[in-house]
């Protein structure tokens, strides 16, 4: 049996705005193994990228619990958590963004070495930073160069070796290929799954792109307007989507062949506001299948056997509720 290295339950993030609360991430329930990778996709601005930040506490969750190795981070003091900032890293979307201009690339993957105070000496920092710079394939001759002389790749590859200069098990990965060519895509991603297996790492993959995080996955998590709506291992969402944003989802993905056609689910309407929602299906309104229970009711993400989570109330029968 896997060991659960990270478990959030009823997970809750809401901003106060001028027109109501907003729901950010509300009532969100998952874990991730020892090891393996869960991706988390849905459409901008449906929380993905909050959901993250919570998960780390960069920013404060407003109600739930956060089991990190069988303890709630949500409990801990700020010198708990400066601790436990060890174990958990984050890699961002812009890597240009998230570099600090005004630092090269030796300082900028040594700070997080520095800050904690991990080397006595600056020799054996000096070595650990080419350490790392050779682990994420960064020439030793970029020591001394600057984030704006360098292209998005390599920019993105710093990002990388910061997070693991102090030996996480933990790293949220929030769209680090989104900004980069498809070319440079590929390799950062082989780079990540092979940097997993070398240092055993447990990752949570956040993206708008199913066909990328099929690829990099264990399982996957679909999340909607603040909500998960279906949760599995990528073989059998990819070979049986049980929810209808699922479907959807997966019917965009194009297909390079010419002799499969694949049904196309178009969804009308707009993404309702995630301020002050509505009771029921936050789907309700784009849903081909919505019968007047799911205005009425939220449906509960319920397993449907094989570790299968799906929030609907047709997930047996979708045909069965059309009339």
């Amino acid at each position: 049996m896997q060991e659960k290295l990270l478990e959030v339950r009823n997970l809750k993030k809401y901003f106060n705005t001028k027109k109501g609360l907003l729901h950010a991430v509300d009532d969100v329930n998952f874990y991730i193994n020892r090891g393996e990778t869960l991706g988390l996709v849905g459409e901008s601005g449906c929380g993905k990228s909050t959901t993250g930040r919570v998960v780390l506490r960069l920013l404060e969750a407003t109600g739930g619990e956060i089991i990190f190795e069988g303890s709630d981070i949500l409990q801990y003091d700020k010198y708990q958590m400066r601790e436990m900032r060890k174990q958990m890293q984050i890699v961002f979307q812009d890597p240009f963004a998230s570099l600090n201009p005004r630092m090269s690339v030796s300082e900028i993957i040594a700070e997080p070495l520095v800050v904690n105070k991990v080397f006595s000496n600056r020799k054996e920092m000096q070595a650990r930073v080419k350490e790392l710079m050779e682990t994420v394939g960064l020439a030793e001759r970029l020591t001394q160069t600057y984030p704006h002389e360098l292209d998005g790749g390599r920019r993105q590859r710093i990002g990388i070796a910061r997070a693991l200069a102090l030996r996480p098990k933990f790293i949220v990965q929030d769209e680090p290929v989104s900004a980069l060519d498809v070319s440079i895509q590929a390799q950062i991603l082989n780079l990540m799954a092979d940097l997993q297996k070398e240092f055993g790492l447990t990752y949570l993959f956040i993206s708008h792109d199913l066909s990328v995080v099929k690829h990099v996955s264990d399982r996957i998590a679909v999340m909607y307007l603040g909500k998960i709506v279906e949760l599995s291992d990528y073989k059998s969402m990819f070979k049986d989507p049980k929810h209808p944003y699922t479907q959807a989802l997966l019917s965009a993905i194009p297909v390079p062949r010419i002799d499969i056609q694949r049904e196309r689910v178009l969804l009308e309407g707009d993404v309702p506001s995630p301020i002050n929602p509505p009771d029921g299906c936050r789907f309700y309104g784009r849903c081909r299948y919505r019968q007047d229970i799911c205005k009425e009711t939220t449906p509960e993400l319920k397993n449907i056997g094989e570790d299968r989570f799906v929030a609907c109330h047709f997930t047996n029968n979708l045909k069965a509720a059309v009339k």
